[in-house]
C-alpha cells in the first residue's frame, strides 16, 4: 500500500511553484544572453565603423596624394603659368598652375574645408613645349618636332611674348602631324611664333571637394566645376570616398632670398610673389616657388555613439594656421575619427628652378 501512494505521488509532475521559478531562472538566462550579445554587438559596430574610417582615410588619401605626385606635367612652364584657359565654348579656367588650394572659381564645400584644384597633361613630348618655327596660318601650326604630336592630342598655343592679361585656348589637334609634319588644330588662335605645348590625349583639370560629408571630384574637362547650381548633381560632382569630414591643405614655399634653393622654408596658403630677374613676372614665380603640398584628410566612423567618443577634434602639423574643425556637426563628439597627412613634393614643377630664374 505504501508503495502505491508513492508512486501515485511521483507521477504527479511539478508544481506550479516549481514552474514559475524554473521560467524566472529562464527569464533571466535570457536576459544576461541577451545584453551580453547587445554589448557585443555594438562594440562589434564601433570596431568595424572605426575600421571603415581608417579605410576610407587611407584610400581618399592615396587618390589626393598620387593626383598632386602628377599635377604640372604639361603645364608647369612659366609660358604657362597664372594664364586663363578657354576650356571650350563658355567654359574658361583662370590662374592655371598645378594645384590650387580654394580656387576662386570652385564652389566651396563643408565648412571649414579646403578645395584644391589638380592639372596635368599626359603627353609623351617634350613638357616644356615645342617650339612654332613659322607664323601660324589659319589653324596650322609649323613646329619644330611634329613627331611630338598626335591626332587628338590637347594643345595650348603661346605668344612668342606672353601677353597681359595671359589668356589662351585649350585646342584639339585634327590631323596626324606625324605624316602632314604639321599640327592642324580644331579653333586656331592669333599666335606668330612662339611654343605649342602638348597635354596629350586625356589632360586632368579635377575639383576636389568635401561636400556633405563625402569626398567629390569634378571633371573640368566635362563639366562646368564652377557652376554653383550643379554642387548638387551626382554626375557632376561625383563621390569617391564617404564620411570624410575635413579636407585641409597648404603651400609648401621657397622663400628664400635671391635665386630659390628648391627647399620648403615655409607652409601656408599664399602664392607668394616674388621674383628676381625681370623676365619672369612676380606671379610665375610665386607658383615655381610652391614645390610641395601639404595635406590633412579626417574620415569619420559610420556608427554614432550614445555617448562622447572623441573630446578634441584631430590635429595635423598645419593646425596653428588652419586647424580641423568639426563643431559644423552639433553631434561630432560622439563620432570616432582618423586623420591621415602627408607631405608631397611638386616634382613637374621643381626642375623649373634651373630654367626660371625665380
Amino acid at each position: 500500500m505504501t508503495t502505491h501512494l508513492q508512486t501515485n505521488r511521483k507521477s504527479k509532475g511539478f508544481s506550479l511553484i516549481e514552474i514559475m521559478v524554473g521560467m524566472i531562472i529562464g527569464l533571466l538566462g535570457i536576459l544576461v544572453i541577451m545584453q551580453v550579445y547587445a554589448t557585443s554587438e555594438a562594440r562589434k559596430k564601433t570596431t568595424t565603423s572605426g575600421g571603415d574610417a581608417q579605410t576610407n582615410g587611407a584610400i581618399g588619401l592615396f587618390n589626393l596624394q598620387r593626383e598632386v605626385q602628377l599635377a604640372g606635367y604639361g603645364v608647369s612652364s612659366t609660358e604657362l603659368l597664372g594664364c586663363n584657359v578657354q576650356l571650350r565654348g563658355g567654359v574658361s579656367l583662370s590662374d592655371i598652375a598645378p594645384v590650387t588650394i580654394n580656387h576662386a572659381s570652385i564652389p566651396s564645400g563643408d565648412a571649414n574645408t579646403d578645395t584644391l584644384l589638380i592639372v596635368y597633361g599626359n603627353a609623351n613630348g617634350a613638357a616644356e613645349g615645342d617650339t612654332i618655327t613659322q607664323n601660324t596660318i589659319g589653324t596650322i601650326y609649323t613646329v619644330q618636332s611634329p613627331d611630338s604630336f598626335v591626332q587628338s592630342d590637347y594643345v595650348i598655343a603661346q605668344f612668342q611674348s606672353r601677353a597681359s592679361p595671359c589668356t589662351l585656348t585649350l585646342d584639339l589637334v585634327t590631323n596626324d602631324p606625324i605624316t602632314d609634319r604639321q599640327v592642324v588644330v580644331q579653333n586656331g588662335a592669333l599666335v606668330g611664333r612662339g611654343l605649342l605645348f602638348n597635354l596629350g590625349q586625356t589632360p586632368r583639370i579635377r575639383a576636389y571637394v568635401v561636400r556633405n560629408g563625402n569626398l567629390t571630384v569634378c571633371e573640368y574637362t566635362q563639366y562646368d566645376c564652377s557652376d554653383a547650381t550643379k554642387i548638387g548633381d551626382g554626375s557632376v560632382w561625383v563621390p569617391i570616398v564617404n564620411n570624410i569630414v575635413s579636407l585641409r591643405a597648404e603651400y609648401g614655399r621657397d622663400t628664400n632670398i635671391g635665386p630659390m634653393d628648391g627647399i620648403v622654408d615655409t607652409y601656408d596658403q599664399t602664392i607668394a610673389t616674388t621674383s628676381t630677374t625681370p623676365a619672369v613676372s612676380s606671379v610665375q614665380c610665386g607658383w615655381i616657388r610652391a614645390s610641395a603640398i601639404r595635406l590633412a584628410l579626417v574620415a569619420r566612423s559610420g556608427q554614432k555613439e550614445a555617448s562622447s567618443a572623441t573630446t578634441t577634434a584631430p590635429t595635423w602639423a598645419g593646425n596653428a594656421d588652419f586647424p580641423i574643425d568639426l563643431s559644423g556637426d552639433g553631434d561630432w563628439e560622439k563620432y570616432r575619427y582618423k586623420k591621415f597627412e602627408t607631405t608631397v613634393p611638386l616634382k613637374n614643377i621643381s626642375w623649373q628652378k634651373v630654367v626660371s630664374g625665380c
